[in-house]
Parts: structure tokens; sequence; C-alpha cells
């Protein structure tokens, strides 16, 4: 299989899989040994919060002011937690369900309901099957203290004005004059945080806050040394320096998200093996940041960087309130897509290579599709065949293999509509500025921009920087192609009226589809 890691580096990848000659993409998002740099492994003590008294103490107040007794600050109106069933229920299984949908619905954890039905393997479920669902243990759910409005996580409207150079170099820390080489080119550390921002379309307000709640690297110029190498805490030798460490970061906060928006997810596993039950009144930019501190801390210290003394603190102290940010609706109930062709020269013939899968790296939405171009090379071979628009707009982005075209026609990638198409070679590649209408030359496919070992377009779409899925409520149709996910990563078929053309490894027949 030849497959593109939508990754920064190629030290960040955990696994490379080669089966075969197909041409597709990939991101292998490996839980790894961790350590909390403050407290040795699955830290169970406080996270540092590296806050001025002053700062603290006033943003701690402020926060509380916000809070109401049993509901947490958020944009829409506030929720409070249903009374937890005392009785055991019956579920009869229908399609579409998992365990983990169940379980969130049911408010208990996963391994609950195995454990009562004396299953072994969660996949192995059946429609019409009857699930016992024990009651959920008393105040066994996880904090719903909403930390951040989804639009306060992703790279959207709020974040469109945002001068992260500015605000670096007036808090005078370390990161104002940190410099990396990055896929051997330098770097500086408003730069790094610009480029993950933009890449894994996380809003870079947040990624600034938790630099400096992991580490103080924003306002200090001398952090702690331990935090050098791992400043955001995740210790793993193929992941040192800011930049790894803050696409490590991102792509986590993006699992977190985009597995809450598709009931993927019921329970948090914490690093010190404790499993916490989601409160189901948070929101899915909450579920992103607890989902980040799961993967580096036990319960306690876990706790406390969810609650309104935790991130939500330092967020406070640099921006104010994160929901003074926000933008209600990010993705309107009637979200529809605007009229979109498939990406090569009329008449042609592509194939179809990969299914619904990671818009960028492995957490974010099932937002992408594969095309391969035609030809009988596999592997990463120069290609004169033509990428080209979808629709009608301006280029906004290009550099690293990506193009990103803005479909509104704002000139800003974190508004409205936007299609990414990656691993478009630098050879004749549309500049950033150009005006397209659907038909005209983006560029080449080839491997460009991170690791792919075939060339290939992947083509992914976002809306208010959040990366759309291509096989849910917004169907991503492609001259009346229409992508239909089949349950796993890079599964799915594209249907038109009675056809039906199948994501399939290399070149084939049954993956060929022509415009």
């Amino acid at each position: 299989m030849a497959q593109s890691f939508i990754t920064p580096s190629k030290i960040i990848l955990a696994a490379l899989v080669l089966i075969g000659a197909v041409i597709t993409c990939a991101v292998i998002a490996a839980r790894d040994t961790q350590t909390w740099l403050g407290g040795g492994p699955a830290s169970g003590g406080n996270l540092p919060v590296f806050l001025a008294p002053t700062q603290l103490a006033q943003a701690t107040a402020d926060a509380q002011k916000l809070q109401e007794p049993s509901a947490s600050p958020t944009p829409d109106a506030p929720h409070t937690l249903p009374t937890l069933r005392a009785d055991a229920d019956e579920y009869v299984i229908q399609s579409g369900d998992t365990l983990n949908k169940i379980a969130r619905s049911f408010q208990v954890s996963v391994k609950a309901i195995l454990e009562n039905n004396s299953l072994e393997d969660a996949d192995l479920i059946e429609v019409g099957q009857v699930l016992q669902i024990p009651p959920p243990e008393p105040g066994s759910t996880g904090p719903d203290f909403k930390i951040l409005p989804d639009s306060e996580l992703v790279y959207g409207p709020a974040s469109a004005e945002f001068d992260v150079g500015s605000f670096v170099h007036s808090q005078g820390g370390y990161l104002s004059t940190y410099k990396e080489e990055v896929e051997g080119r330098q770097m500086s550390g408003v730069k790094i945080v610009e480029r993950v921002a933009r890449d894994f379309s996380v809003n870079p307000r947040l990624l600034l806050a938790l630099l400096e709640h992991q580490s103080g690297w924003v306002t200090q110029t001398s952090p702690d040394e331990d935090t050098l190498e791992y400043p955001l805490g995740w210790f793993d030798e193929l992941r040192p320096g800011l930049y790894r460490q803050l696409a490590w970061a991102a792509d986590n906060l993006n699992r977190g998200y985009y597995m809450w928006r598709v009931d993927g997810v019921s329970v948090w596993e914490l690093a010190d093996g404790n499993v916490v039950p989601i409160a189901p009144t948070i929101n899915a930019g909450t579920a992103g940041v607890q989902h980040f501190f799961s993967q580096l801390l036990g319960q306690d210290a876990w706790e406390q960087s969810v609650s309104d003394h935790g991130l939500y603190a330092t967020f406070l102290a640099f921006f104010g309130s994160p929901f003074g940010y926000a933008v209600e609706p990010l993705l309107p109930t009637d979200l529809s897509q605007p009229e979109m062709q498939l990406p090569f020269n009329e008449g042609q013939t592509w194939y179809f290579t990969g299914g619904p899968h990671g818009g960028w790296a492995g957490g974010s939405a099932w937002a992408a599709l594969d095309f391969a171009p035609p030809g009988q090379a596999l592997g990463c071979v120069q290609s004169d065949a033509w990428v080209t628009a979808v629709s009608d707009g301006p280029v906004v982005r290009t550099g690293d293999g990506a193009v990103v075209q803005d479909l509104d026609g704002d000139g800003f990638e974190q508004t409205g509509w936007t299609v990414l198409y990656m691993h478009v070679e630098s050879r004749e590649r549309v500049e950033e500025g150009a005006y397209l209408e659907a038909g005209e030359r983006v560029g080449h496919p080839s491997c460009e921009g991170g690791v792919s070992t075939g060339t290939h377009l992947h083509l992914a779409r976002r809306y208010n920087g959040e990366w759309i899925p291509a096989d849910q409520d917004v169907p991503f149709e492609l001259d009346g192609w229409v992508s239909t996910g089949q349950g796993n990563e890079y599964d799915g078929v594209l249907i038109r009226g009675d056809e039906t053309v199948e994501a399939l490894e290399g070149r084939q027949p049954e993956n060929a589809i022509e415009r």
C-alpha cells in the first residue's frame, strides 16, 4: 500500500505500513509511552500554571463569575446534568449503532456494558441484539465545566484577524526568540505556531494558551530546562522540539473534538489508567481539551487542568473569556455544500483510491478523498496530469504540497467553505492570489507535502475552519458523485444514480472514474 501521511515531518511518524501498491493517504496516530515532565510517568500531581499570582487570582475570580451552580458558560442555552438512572435498562441495537455511541447515550463506560453482557469484543455486536445497560455509578462522570466554545478550538472566523506575531512579541518570552529547523528550513516560534494552526485547523489562541500552561514559554524568558525539548509535556523521543510537540497537541485536540462530534467516544482513558465517563453536557471544543489532557495526566491533575483553575484560567489571563469569541452557530443547521466537480479534466479517467479519511493527520474528521492520476507507473512518479479546481474562488494559500481555495471569496481560509488540494507538485502550481474557476488548473498530483508513497491528490473540505466529514450529514458531492463511508477509514464508495465506484488499492477497472 502506498500511503501519504498528512503530517508535518517524517520524524513525527510512528509507523509506515506498505502493502503492495496503492495510492492513498494515511496518518499513523500511535499512542506512545508518555511521561508528564512535571511529575514523572502518569503524574497525579497538580499541573503548574505559569501566571503571576495576581493574574491567576483575578483569572480564577473572573472564571467563577461565569459559573452557575449546575451549569457552565456556553454559547448556547446552559444545560444541566440529567438525573442519573438508578436501575438497569435494556437496549436493542439499531443499524448504525456502536458501543461508544450507546455508552455515551446511557452515560456509562463501554467496559461496563461489555462486563454486564459477558462480551469480549466491542466491535462484535449485531442489529437486534439486546443489551443490558447497567446504571451509571453515582458521581462517576467527568467535569461538565465548558472550557471554550467550538469556535475557539478550530481555525475559524474568530481567529481570522488574530496576529500571532504581535501577541507573542508583546509577551517577550522564550517563544518570541525561539528558532528551530523544520523540514530543512529555519522557522521562528511564531511561524511554527502559525503553520500548525493552519495545517491542523486549530485555533492559534488555544495553542498559545496550552504552550503557556504547560511550559511558560510565552511569558517566561528562561522557562524550566525540562520543558525546552518537550514544551507540551509529551515525552517522546520522536517528537522533540516545538514543531512536533505542537503538531502532536493539535492532532489530539482535533481527535477529542471530532470523536465527540460523531458520538465516537464515551469515556476518557487517563494516563494513570483511570477511565472517566464523559459528562454528556460538554461541547466538542471542551471535549478536545479534555482529551488532550487525558493523554498526559492522572485523574487529580487532569481534573485540575480541565477546571476553571486550569487551562481556562490561562486563556482568560491572555485573551479574556473564550466565550467572548464564540461564533454561533459554527456550522449552520441548513449547511449545504456549494456545487463542486471532480478535480480533473473532462474526458480523463482517474482512480478513486481513498474513501473518507483524515483531512489532516489522524485526529481530524474523515474529511478527505483520494484520487490517483492515469498512468501505469507506481510509487512517487512525476505526472503531467492536471489537478483542476472543483469550484470557483481565489487561492489563499500554497506551499508544502498544499493549495487552499476559498469558495466564499473573502480571502480568509478561516471563514466559509474552503477546499484543500494536497500533494500538489511545486512545478507549475497555481500561485497564491490567483482566482480559479471550476475546471481551471491547480497543479500536478505528486508526493509533495508530508510523506507520500504514491502520486495522488488528497482533497478535503472545511467550513468555518471545521473539517467536514466525507461520510456524514453534508454530502461530499463531485459532479453528482456522492461519497459514502463504510465504517472504516479509507473504505468507501462514490455513488451517482445506479453507478457505484469503490475506493480500492492502485488502478483497477472497479475504481476507475471518468469525468
